[in-house]
């Protein structure tokens, strides 16, 4: 495998670029009404509350994704936005969906999915908005939860270890590569794994955490290196993968459950510890840094993936809040 090579074509992938339209808003949202409240860019917003955080996230999905897969396309609808909450320290209280299309089966089959993934991750559809006259199928869901501390991406530091666990018992849905190690897995275990973020938020394990979404493991870094302004060296040899699965594959792959996270070197080994106990794959695959670059190695090769000094990814920067701002949510 020639490193440079699977960087240069990882950097033109669709996951990845979609991240980059993010910058067409940015600068307007900064734009924006804004109260004392946690900088954009994060997995959720974060609302401060006399009782901790409450958070809110939603996500819209691909029309070919909602045509391909409808029951799964319902499923993830509720699956990703309760990631999303996790990687913040949260635990998700309820959903709300809008969906458009023309009430056929298909429709049927997405709201399927939804409920399907209500019962098991028992979290309710509390609302929405319904369409069927529309020309296509489109789904878009958002969540609420809540948190008593944050996990955030702008609390990364130089000098802290960076962490992946994923959830490796699963395989492929095809067409995409999405991981899926949810769908069949025991509705209990899946519950019980997500409460880990949580604790691990509560119990100071981690400072910073990112769900790891369709910019894939590479891309999910850059994001949270940009909002925490640093770079990272990772070891793409430490990084959990299917045995069989290539590295072009993996590092484009959504899984079910992943995340990165990122704490001082002596909290390492207890926050591994943590999904070790579970039986999902966890190891420290890189260092964080000064200087604003996402540095890959593999055994003998090194290449440059990133420089966010000179190309900015979403452009959810730092200073779009100010030191004691995100002192109120991390301290």
């Amino acid at each position: 495998m020639l490193l440079a090579e699977l960087l240069n074509g990882l950097k033109q992938y669709s996951g990845i670029a979609q991240k980059a339209d993010i910058q067409r808003v940015a600068n307007i949202l900064a734009k924006g009404y804004r109260r004392d409240s946690h900088p954009n860019g994060d997995d959720t917003a974060v609302i401060k509350t006399d009782n901790g955080f409450d958070l809110l996230a939603t996500e819209g999905f691909l029309t070919q994704f909602v045509a391909q897969d409808p029951w799964f396309a319902g499923w993830c609808g509720l699956m990703v936005n309760i990631s999303d909450i996790a990687s913040m320290g949260g635990r998700p209280t309820a959903v709300v969906n809008a969906l458009w299309g023309s009430g056929d089966k298909d429709c049927m089959q997405i709201m399927q999915g939804m409920v399907d993934a209500s019962k098991v991750f028992q979290v309710p559809i509390v609302g929405g908005h319904t369409h069927f006259h529309s020309d296509q199928n489109q789904l878009s869901v958002s969540i609420l939860g809540r948190a008593k501390k944050i996990l955030s991406s702008f609390a990364a530091e130089p000098g802290h270890d960076l962490v992946m666990a994923v959830d490796l018992r699963g395989e492929y849905r095809q067409p995409f590569l999405n991981w899926n190690a949810a769908t069949t897995a025991p509705p209990k275990r899946l519950r019980d794994d997500l409460e880990l973020l949580p604790y691990i938020a509560e119990n100071n394990l981690a400072n910073a955490a990112k769900d790891i979404s369709q910019a894939g493991i590479l891309g999910t870094a850059l994001m949270l290196l940009e909002c925490s302004g640093v770079g990272a060296d990772i070891r793409l040899e430490n990084v959990p993968k299917p045995s069989h699965v290539s590295w072009h594959d993996w590092l484009r792959s959504f899984p079910s459950f992943g995340y990165l996270f990122t704490c001082p070197p002596e909290k390492t080994l207890a926050l591994m510890a943590t999904f070790e106990a579970r039986d999902i794959c966890v190891a420290k695959i890189g260092t964080i840094k000064v200087a604003q670059t996402l540095d890959v190695s593999h055994h003998q090769q090194q290449a440059q993936f990133w420089d966010l000094k000179t190309q900015a990814l979403t452009g959810m920067l730092p200073n779009n809040t100010t030191p004691s701002q995100l002192e109120k949510y991390h301290a």
